[in-house]
C-alpha cells in the first residue's frame, strides 16, 4: 500500500502548542496500536486532529486560526485511516510543524506529503521545544501491552555527568593538562591543537620514578582560554613586548586549586549547567575520589545531545546550513532598541553618587558584652550606640590618575567590614581589626592622592583597584599587630566609565537595583504575578555580589593571629583570593552595600520594595507617569540630585531599622533561618547582629554634598 494520508494540511498561524499536542497524540497512538488494528486504533485521533481546524482554542484561551492549504487524493487501494501500516511501519504526520507550501521543492516529497516512518512498537525521542531536551517513551510488547521493564522517561537535563564523560572520552580522548611551568605561548598551542577550552595545571613531580605510568600529576590549578586572554591583555596594557606577553607563566593567572569549582560524576547535566551559568564559568572539572576525571564545557553537553548523524550528511547540510550560510556584502548592524538608545545617549555624560550611611549595633550589646536574649540583656532600651558595633566602614573621595595615566580623575571609594565576634572568647576586642582595616583603606587613598598634587607632580598616584587597596590596608593592619579578623567588601565607583568595581571576602556584599520594564525584560525577569495595569514599577534586582563561605554561618575572612597561618583549609584569605568583579551602572540605579546584618534579616525582594517606596516618597517616581515621566524630565536636563542627596541617608536608616525589626521577630523566618534549616540547623525568626548599610543613588549631576 502506498503511504498516503487522507487529511487536510494544517497551517499554523497563532496556536502552536495545540497542534503539536495533537500530533504527539497521533504518534503515541500509532506506537501503541497492534499490527492488525493500527488503522482502527488511530481513527479517533484522526477525528480529533481534523477537528483542530479553523477556530480551535488552546489551553490559555487564545484562538487558533488554522487554515486548510491542501487535500491529497486517496488512491482506491489505500486505507481511509490517516495512519497506514506498510511492511510493519507506520506512516504519520511529521512533528516538525512546518508548512508544505513554505518548503523549497527539494525538501518536498513527490506527492507533497511530509511523513516520517516509525517502528510499530517504538517512537523516536521527542524534543521539548521550550527546554531543548529529549524525552524517551516506553515501548510495548507484541501483545500491545506496556512493558514493565522498559526504562522510564528521562530528560537530557537528568542524565548523569558520568554518561557525558563516557561519551566524550569514547569519541576522542585528549588529556586536558598542562605544566605549571608552561608559558602563554605553549598554552595557546595546546588549546588549539587539542581543541580545549580549559586545562588542569599540574606539577610534574618525577622524583625517582622511571616510567610515564609512574609519573604523578598533582593538580595545582585550572587555566582557561579566557584566563590566557586576560593575562595577555593585562600585559599588553602595561606596555610589554610581544615576546614578554607570550612568555608569561600561566601559573601567574591560573585559578588556584583551592578555588576551583568542580562537579561530581553522579550529578546531572541540568545541575552542572545551572552551576556554570550562575557562577559564569565555562569549564567544570569533574572530581571523583580525589581525581579529576575530565573537564566539561557547554560544547560537551551539545555533543552529547546530538548524534554524529545529526551533524553531518547531505540532509543535515540542506536543513541546517544551506539556507543560513553566508552574509551579503551590504549586511549591516541593526540600530539598538529604543530603550538601549536612551541609555547610550547618556553614556558620555558622567554619573555621580549620592551616598548615605547608617549603622546599628547588635540590639543586645552593651559595654560589658552581648546578651544572648532580651531577658539576658541588662538595659531596658536596645543598643543604639554605633561605637559598640563590630562593623566598620569608610567613604573616601580622592583624585587619582585614570587608567590612561595622564589625567586626574575624581574617584569614590567605599567599604564595609564585619569583625568576627568569636574573638571575644580569647580576650580580643573584635572591633579593633575591622575598624583598623577600614581606617587604613582611607589612609592609603589619602596618601596616594596627596602624592598626585598637581598634574606636574603625578608620581605613584595611579588608580588603586579594590583588591590592591584591601591588600595594602591588610599589610598595615598586620604590621600594627592588630589581632582579629573580619569580612570585608571594598568598592570603587568610576563616574566616567559608569563602572562599579569591587572586591569581597566573606558574607558582606553589594546589590544593584534597577528599573527594568517588563516590555524589555527577558522572559525569566518578567513580573508575572502582578497584572501589568496594577504594577507601580518594575524596580528589579540587577546584580547581587557573590559571597564566600567555608560553611553555613562561617564566612571566609581576612585576619591576623600574630603569626602566619600555613594551614590550607584555614578560614583566612588574602586580598588576592577575594571575589573581584565589575558592574555597569546606569543613571537611576540604587546601590546597597552592607554587612550580613542586613542580608541575613531582609530578603532581597523586600529590599527592592523598600527602595521603591523611598523613590515614591522622595518624588523620583510616581504612579501617574512612572519611568517615562522620569526619562522625559532627564531629557529636559531636570535633575533632583539635591533631593536625592538629602534623602539617601534616610534610605540607609530605613534598611537598618527593617533589619533590626526582622531580627527581633521570632514569628517569621528570616533568610538566615531558612538557610539554616536547609543546612539541618534548627533556627527560627531573625538573626540579631550588627548592621551597617551604605546606600547610593546614581544621579546625573553632582550635588556637592559628599558625606564627610
Amino acid at each position: 500500500v502506498k503511504p498516503h494520508i487522507n487529511v487536510s494540511y494544517i497551517k499554523m498561524t497563532s496556536s502552536y502548542n495545540v497542534t503539536r499536542a495533537l500530533l504527539r497524540d497521533v504518534a503515541t497512538r500509532a506506537s501503541r496500536c497492534r499490527v492488525n488494528g493500527c488503522a482502527a486504533a488511530s481513527s479517533s485521533s484522526a477525528a480529533r486532529f481534523g477537528s483542530a481546524g479553523a477556530g480551535s482554542v488552546d489551553a490559555r484561551g487564545s484562538r487558533s486560526t488554522t487554515t486548510t492549504i491542501g487535500q491529497q487524493r486517496r488512491p482506491p487501494s489505500s486505507s481511509s485511516s490517516p495512519i497506514l501500516l506498510n511492511n510493519n511501519k507506520c506512516h504519520f504526520f511529521s512533528t516538525s510543524l512546518v508548512d508544505v507550501e513554505d518548503l523549497p521543492p527539494s525538501k518536498q516529497s513527490p506527492d507533497g506529503i511530509i511523513s516520517a516512518t516509525l517502528s510499530s512498537t517504538t517512537i523516536p525521542p521527542i524534543k521539548n521545544d521550550n527546554t531543548n531536551e529529549t524525552t524517551t517513551t516506553s515501548s510495548e510488547n507484541n501483545n500491545g501491552e506496556e512493558d514493565d521493564d522498559s526504562p522510564p522517561r528521562q530528560k537530557t537535563s537528568q542524565v548523569k555527568i558520568s554518561e557525558v564523560l563516557k561519551r566524550k572520552h569514547t569519541l576522542r580522548w585528549v588529556e586536558p593538562v598542562i605544566s605549571k611551568d608552561a608559558t602563554a605561548r605553549e598554552a595557546i598551542a595546546l588549546c588549539i591543537s587539542r581543541k580545549l577550552n580549559g586545562m588542569m595545571v599540574v606539577d610534574y613531580n618525577t622524583g625517582s620514578q622511571k616510567t610515564i605510568t609512574e609519573l604523578k600529576q598533582k593538580c595545582v590549578g585550572l587555566i582557561t582560554s579566557r584566563d590566557i586572554l586576560r593575562m595577555m591583555a593585562e600585559a599588553i596594557k602595561s606596555g610589554a613586548s610581544s615576546d614578554e606577553v607570550l612568555d608569561q607563566k600561566i601559573s601567574d593567572q591560573m585559578t588556584p586549586i583551592d578555588q576551583v569549582i568542580y562537579g561530581r560524576p553522579d550529578e546531572t547535566i541540568g545541575m552542572c549547567r545551572a552551576i556554570m551559568a550562575k557562577l559564569g564559568i565555562k569549564c567544570l572539572p569533574i572530581l571523583s575520589e580525589g581525581r579529576v576525571e575530565g573537564i566539561l564545557n557547554t560544547r560537551d553537553f551539545s555533543d552529547f545531545y546530538f548524534d554524529a548523524k545529526d551533524r553531518g550528511g547531505k540532509k543535515n547540510y540542506l536543513r541546517d546550513v544551506s539556507e543560513r550560510v553566508g552574509l551579503t556584502s551590504d549586511t549591516s548592524m541593526a540600530e539598538p532598541p529604543v530603550f538601549v538608545r536612551q541609555n547610550l545617549a547618556r553614556r558620555h555624560a558622567p554619573l555621580y553618587l549620592n551616598v548615605g550611611m547608617a549603622e546599628f549595633p547588635h540590639p543586645y550589646k552593651s559595654v560589658d558584652g552581648i546578651g544572648s536574649s532580651r531577658r539576658n540583656f541588662g538595659p531596658q532600651d536596645l543598643a543604639t550606640d554605633p561605637a559598640l558595633s563590630e562593623d566598620a566602614h569608610f567613604l573616601s573621595e580622592v583624585e587619582l590618575l585614570d587608567e590612561t595615566g595622564t589625567n586626574l580623575q575624581k574617584l569614590l571609594y567605599m567599604g564595609v567590614a564585619d569583625g568576627v565576634g568569636s574573638w571575644r572568647e580569647y580576650g580580643v576586642d573584635p572591633r579593633e581589626f575591622s575598624h583598623k582595616l577600614m581606617e587604613e583603606c582611607d589612609n592609603v587613598l589619602k596618601e596616594a592622592s596627596s602624592r598626585c598634587g598637581t598634574l606636574g607632580g603625578k608620581t605613584n598616584c595611579s588608580m588603586i583597584s579594590p583588591a590592591e587597596l584591601l591588600a595594602q590596608s591588610y599589610e598595615r593592619t598586620k604590621g600594627a599587630n592588630i589581632i582579629g579578623s573580619s569580612t570585608a567588601c571594598v568598592a570603587l565607583f568610576d563616574s566616567v566609565r559608569h563602572q562599579l568595581h569591587f572586591s569581597n571576602i566573606g558574607d558582606s556584599g553589594i546589590i544593584v537595583l534597577r528599573h527594568i520594564d517588563s516590555d524589555v525584560a527577558s522572559a525569566l525577569q518578567r513580573n508575572r504575578s502582578t497584572p501589568r495595569a496594577e504594577r507601580k514599577s518594575d524596580l528589579r534586582i540587577a546584580f547581587v555580589s557573590q559571597q564566600q563561605l567555608k560553611s553555613f554561618n562561617h564566612p571566609f575572612q581576612m585576619g591576623w593571629t600574630g603569626e602566619e597561618i600555613v594551614e590550607k583549609n584555614s578560614s583566612f584569605k588574602m586580598a588576592s583570593d577575594s571575589c573581584t568583579s565589575s558592574v555597569h551602572i546606569l543613571r537611576g540605579d540604587i546601590i546597597i552595600m552592607a554587612t550580613d546584618g542586613l542580608f541575613d534579616n531582609v530578603d532581597v525582594e523586600d529590599l527592592a520594595s523598600i527602595a521603591l517606596q523611598w523613590e515614591h516618597d522622595s518624588g523620583f517616581i510616581d504612579n501617574i507617569g512612572g519611568i517615562p515621566k522620569r526619562d522625559k524630565r532627564w531629557a529636559k536636563g531636570e535633575s533632583r540630585t539635591d533631593i536625592s542627596a538629602q534623602s539617601i541617608p534616610r534610605l540607609a536608616e530605613i534598611l537598618c531599622e527593617k533589619a533590626r525589626e526582622n531580627s527581633l521577630d521570632n514569628t517569621v523566618d528570616s533568610p538566615f533561618a531558612m538557610l539554616a534549616k536547609e543546612n539541618d540547623i534548627m533556627w527560627s525568626g531573625g538573626m540579631p547582629d550588627d548592621c551597617t548599610v551604605i546606600a547610593m543613588h546614581v544621579v546625573g549631576k553632582d550635588s556637592n554634598s559628599f558625606p564627610r
